[in-house]
């Protein structure tokens, strides 16, 4: 019999470290995201998956429809207006206002236009290629 001291197995924590957001067009819905500063490479366009590395460590991942069916055959797209929603915080209230002009002013819908939420921040959101709600935020004065 061995005496020999068997270590207590460490428990961790799964910890979030990506999002995903399925794509029906990855360049379209690649070029709106670079629109909001997000450093994805030219030959992401053409491949099946993408990501992009967020400050503090998190990863924003796109994957192709055909990618999503491969993993399993019985998904279906969703719908557009989905609960999906990522946002994005701008350098200040006129940043919003600008950001979303552009995007919309590209061919993007804007979904509610900017306005000061009683929370004390200006607010909009666009959709990006594929429906999912992109909201713009920064803190008012």
């Amino acid at each position: 019999m061995s005496n020999a001291i068997h270590p207590t197995p460490v428990t961790t924590t799964p910890r979030l470290a990506a999002i995903g957001v399925a794509v029906s067009d990855m360049a379209a819905a690649l070029a709106f995201y670079r629109r909001l500063g997000l450093a994805v490479p030219p030959e992401a366009d053409a491949a099946p998956h993408a990501e992009a590395s967020l400050p503090g460590g998190l990863r924003l991942m796109w994957d192709s429809y055909d990618t999503l069916r491969a993993i399993d055959p019985g998904w279906t797209p969703p719908g557009s207006g989905t609960p999906t929603g990522l946002a994005f915080e701008c350098a200040g209230p006129a940043e919003v206002d600008k950001v979303y002009a552009e995007l919309v002013g590209a061919g993007y819908t804007g979904e509610k236009q900017p306005w000061d939420a009683p929370w004390g921040q200006r607010y909009a959101v666009v959709q990006d290629p594929d429906g999912h709600g992109v909201d713009l935020f920064a803190p008012l004065p």
